[in-house]
């Protein structure tokens, strides 16, 4: 089951505890990282998480904050011993400058492979290289430049009955194809659906993240039903409110309105303003709207089963 961790909860300047926006999901041992702000690969040893397991790197937006450590993590990454192609998902407005940052990296010993994706509507691809059953969406937002919210969500395969299998007398080499989804011809010329060895199908996991944006309604929608909402929280204080709307940002209470609109079962924030020292300040008044909110903080760590 997935494994969620912020590196970073910081947005426009990293603090002395505080680093710049990132988010490590893995799952099976493989994992997508989601921005990646000054800091990240720092973030990597203090949280004991290993850059190895780096599939792919999905980009909201190509402001600083969010893309200044992706050249010390490529490099980085080329001491693991890495020689498969890196994936790397961003807006198509994005690549002439990711492609031109990276240039200070020289030649890696991967390629990387850029996907840009559409910046006024919805996209859902395969994160193939993490798990063929994890799929990804994105969410055009609103901020001062094209910026995508990105849905993962992994579908779970209905869960094997062995008991069913041994009394249909199905062979145990049979089984592992059946539990995959295959339909099966058995050696006495049966032929066996997966449903029959299978139980209910069960509810899939999403994590949605959304940061540098406007508190638009249809986030909700997008976020519906999240287990686990990630959205940013720029300010806590009320009189920030216009600053914010005129800046494309939103504060830590339009992200738990948002949350309550969408009935997610969580809300972490993050992107805290480098002014905004001590967020958990606003814990009390934040979970009157949404009881479920997170004031998070570099580090914070859930799986998700």
């Amino acid at each position: 089951m997935p494994n969620v961790t912020l590196l970073g909860t910081g947005g426009m300047l990293p603090l002395k505890n505080r680093f710049l926006t990132s988010c490590y999901i893995e799952h099976n041992g493989k994992a997508i990282l989601i921005d990646c702000g000054e800091g990240t690969q720092v973030a990597f040893a203090k949280h004991g998480l290993k850059l190895s397991r780096v599939e792919m790197i999905c980009i909201t937006h190509a402001h600083a904050d969010h893309v200044t450590g992706l050249p010390g993590l490529l490099l980085s990454l080329g001491n693991t011993e890495r020689h498969e192609p890196l994936h790397l998902y961003l807006p198509a407005s994005a690549e002439g400058v990711l492609r031109s940052l990276i240039q200070v990296c020289g030649k890696l010993p991967y390629p990387i492979a850029f996907h840009t994706l559409p910046e006024r509507e919805s996209v859902t691809f395969t994160a193939n290289d993490v798990d063929p059953m994890l799929k990804i969406t994105t969410l055009p937002l609103r901020h001062t430049m094209p910026c995508l919210g990105y849905c993962a969500e992994l579908h779970k395969k209905p869960e094997f009955q062995p008991e069913r299998a041994k009394a249909l007398d199905i062979p145990v080499q049979f089984w592992k194809r059946l539990h995959a989804g295959e339909t099966i011809t058995l050696p006495d010329g049966r032929e066996i659906h997966s449903a029959q060895v299978t139980g209910a199908p069960r509810a899939s996991v999403r994590i949605v993240y959304t940061t540098d944006t406007l508190p638009i309604p249809i986030i909700a929608g997008f976020a519906k039903g999240a287990d686990l909402f990630i959205c940013e929280g720029m300010y806590g204080e009320q009189d920030k409110k216009q600053s914010m709307n005129e800046k494309r940002h939103m504060l830590m209470q339009d992200a738990c309105h948002l949350a309550v609109q969408a009935q997610a079962k969580r809300l972490w924030l993050t992107h805290y303003s480098p002014a905004e020292m001590h967020p958990e300040q606003y814990g009390d008044d934040l979970k009157e709207i949404f009881p479920d909110v997170t004031i998070s903080k570099d580090g914070e760590h859930i799986e998700l089963k």
